[in-house]
């Protein structure tokens, strides 16, 4: 059976010094669950403008359905300056307002949440009240529950952050994610301490910590699973996060040992991190 996923949030322009390229964490990771053979479906929304045909026109050369894609009349499509002088660590300007921080709910997209055996969402899609409301809206559906904090400054809010991990069945961070909420929090900022601490105070199964080149890490009910990561040469590490991210889902959903869903999750980061921009096209057998 294939497995449904729906992934809420940003679509945009990475506009780096070589020229522009289709991005947005939400966006590359509703591509490689549909390369992985997952139907995934992402909710979003454009500007109506050539950036955002150009968008529509990208997905569709992937077959991927846009119909949860909403074209927004008074905001244009988002875009993003992007300084890639360090590849392994990105520097991201991200202009607002855009067309996505407007994401009106409607019940198309609510059957498609309802009907899903994983929802996947994070915070710079809902720096705006409008998307906030409608994503609220259908993570009361009872279907897996990805949390994808994927913060990027200045736009995140801790009130925010904290009311979605009410919700959250999985939470994916990074390091630096893990320095921000043991700050937070006022915990030491250890692996274990600041997971000790999300999972006694939320209501979540699993936290998958990534590391960059040092590999990611598991945690459930207290204990922890460790990768180190698959070495590649790093073109550029604009959606590799993302493909970890894909890959995880797809072996989770899957129900494979959680040793093997952290693996393939790991090959699939590190295979994108060796390719230029968060998109690239592959065949399984690729990796």
């Amino acid at each position: 059976m294939q497995h449904k996923v729906v992934i809420f949030g940003e679509m945009l322009w990475d506009c780096l010094p070589s020229g522009a390229v289709p991005g947005g964490a939400p966006m590359n990771v509703a591509l490689n669950l549909h390369q992985l053979g997952l139907e995934s479906r992402l909710i979003s929304a454009i500007g109506n403008d050539q950036a955002g045909q150009k968008l529509l026109e990208f997905l569709t050369t992937f077959q991927l359905p846009v119909d949860l894609i909403q074209v927004d009349q008074d905001h244009e499509t988002s875009s993003v300056l992007v300084n890639d002088t360090d590849p392994e660590n990105i520097k991201y300007t991200i202009v607002s307002p855009v067309a996505w921080d407007y994401i009106h709910w409607n019940a198309r997209m609510d059957a498609a949440a309802a009907a899903s055996d994983a929802l996947v969402f994070g915070t710079l899609g809902v720096r705006n009240a409008e998307s906030l409301t409608t994503l609220l809206k259908l993570l009361h559906h009872k279907t897996l529950r990805i949390f994808d904090a994927n913060f990027r400054p200045p736009f995140y809010d801790f009130e925010i952050i904290v009311t979605l991990l009410g919700f959250t069945d999985i939470l994916k961070i990074n390091e630096d994610e893990l320095e921000i909420f043991a700050d937070y929090f006022a915990i030491d900022s250890s692996i274990i301490s600041v997971c000790n601490h999300l999972d006694t105070h939320f209501p979540m199964d699993l936290i998958c910590v990534t590391q960059g080149s040092k590999g990611a890490i598991l945690y459930k009910a207290g204990k922890i699973i460790s990768h180190e990561g698959y070495k590649v040469t790093v073109a550029d590490s604009i959606g590799a996060g993302d493909a970890f991210l894909s890959g995880f889902i797809k072996t989770y959903l899957a129900n494979q040992p959680l040793d093997q869903v952290l693996d393939f999750a790991c090959k699939l980061g590190a295979f994108v991190a060796g390719k230029k921009g968060g998109t690239p096209r592959y065949e399984i057998s690729d990796l």
